[in-house]
């Protein structure tokens, strides 16, 4: 979660995604190189895709490891999916959100 321009200044005003009160609070510039978070106003409505695409993935696995390797019957598979989605969103968001970012900006050494 550090910036995709130097990878050294903090993306977000906290570093705990689990702080729900400040889940989405993030830095407008870089405080160390100086690169804007926020390129244009709804920037950030891209990182619903990459979030939809994260969370596909995460239920193939959660289903596939459920029904394939423990053998579970559909109700408790949807029932753990529900959990490991509810527990994972905060951190799945701010993921999201800095991945749709690294999509635009790119690593500059100095």
């Amino acid at each position: 979660m550090k910036c995709p321009s130097c990878h050294e200044g903090d993306f977000f005003v906290n570093p705990n995604a689990y702080n729900l009160k400040q889940v989405a609070d993030m830095h407008d510039r870089c405080p160390k190189c100086n690169q804007s978070y926020q390129p244009e106003p709804n920037f950030y409505q891209g990182a619903m895709y990459v979030s939809y695409v994260f969370t596909v993935g995460i239920f193939m696995l959660v289903v596939g490891f459920c029904q394939l390797v423990l053998d579970m019957e559909l109700w408790p598979t949807v029932g753990t999916l529900a959990v490991v989605l509810v527990i994972g969103k905060p951190y799945l968001f701010r993921l999201s959100r800095i991945t749709w970012l690294n999509v635009f900006v790119k690593y500059k050494k100095n």
